[in-house]
Parts: structure tokens; sequence; C-alpha cells
């Protein structure tokens, strides 16, 4: 078994927040504290070490004690960038990734994602999640990713890649489903704006 030790977990925050009128998403209150604080809390206990990529209020971030890593690459590339970021400073075999805006994701998710890239001898293990509709979806921003991959993605972004979809889809990945009897349906529900904010405040 992949010992939780051996994985970095990483706050995704570095987005431009457009939907949210551009306001930092992650300092956005959810709880009585800060919507970033309350995914990094409830993502430590999974791993051994944990970060946040920001590319804004990096001080605000910083109060939460633990490191934060600005994007390298410039003018908010999207999630990727915060891959990349995460690989090149991840200290240990593993990295996962978890955005910020999706506070009620499984206390159980990175276990399972390492217990399929493990059986499945994959690179990359990714997350999914029901519809509504029935159908399951992949979640590309909740990934286990082993930290060699580092330099690939580096080629692939400085080939112009941008799209989580298109760089995984290289790789060996195991797609993780959340669909278990008793798996929340509503763990992956992200807050785009302030009012999905306030209707997910409100989620038993």
């Amino acid at each position: 078994m992949i010992d939780k030790e051996d994985i970095t977990g990483l706050v995704l925050a570095g987005g431009r927040g457009t939907r949210m009128g551009g306001a930092d998403k992650g300092l956005q209150n959810f709880r009585g504290i800060p919507l970033a604080m309350h995914t990094m809390l409830r993502l430590a206990p999974q791993v051994g070490e944990m970060m946040i990529n920001a590319n804004r209020n990096l001080a605000a971030y910083e109060s939460f004690g633990v490191p934060v890593w600005p994007d390298t690459m410039s003018d908010f590339p999207g999630p990727l960038a915060g891959f990349l970021t995460g690989l090149e400073r991840c200290e240990t075999p593993y990295l996962v990734t978890v955005p910020c805006d999706t506070p009620l994701f499984p206390p159980d998710l990175v276990a399972r994602l390492a217990e399929a890239l493990e059986r499945e001898d994959a690179e990359i293990a990714m997350a999914a999640a029901r519809e509504e509709d029935g159908s399951v979806r992949t979640q590309p921003v909740f990934s286990l990713l082993r930290q060699e991959l580092m330099e690939d993605l580096v080629r692939f972004t400085q080939g112009g890649g941008r799209k989580i979809d298109a760089w995984t889809g290289q790789h060996r990945t195991v797609v993780v489903p959340f669909d278990r009897a008793g798996d929340d349906p509503s763990a992956f529900f992200n807050a785009n704006t302030l009012a999905e904010l306030h209707r997910l405040e409100q989620a038993p």
C-alpha cells in the first residue's frame, strides 16, 4: 500500500475567480473560515505534507501555515499549471490535487485513489462522481499523480498544452468512481458563484 506519508496534498487556489466577479475564491467565507482553509483541513489528515497553489493574496494564504507557491507559468493558465507547480515543489513520490471550491470532497478520497493507482500500476488516479442523470463523470482536478511525471508535464505545457484531459490521456490513468452505497452524491459539487457557495454551506 502507498503510505499517506509519501503523498503531498495540493490545494488549487490559483484561478481568476471569474464567475465570482473576480473575487479570490479560496478566501471566501465557508462555515466561518476561508474556503481554501476548509479544503486544506479536510485534506491534511489524508496526506503527509500540504501546500497551496495561489497567484494572489499570497500573505493571506501563507497565514494558513503551509507552503504557498504561485504558478511558474504566467497569466493564470489554468489548473494544469497548478499541477506543474505542485510536481515541481513536491518532495514525496506522489502528489494529490484538490480544488479549493469543492470543500465537501470525500474523507477517504486519497486512500481510494492510492489503492486504485497501486492496484492498476497506473501513473495517475482520477476521481469520478455520479451525476444527477446517473452517468459517472470524471473529476480531473481530483487526481493522484506520480511525482516522476513532472518532466513530461513540463514538455507538454511548453508545447502549448493546457487541458488536463489531453495530458492525462497520454498516461496510464485509472478512473476511480465514488458511487458506492454511502458515498455522498454531492461530495464533488463545486461552488463557482457566491450563491452556489452559500447553498453549499447549508448542506448537511
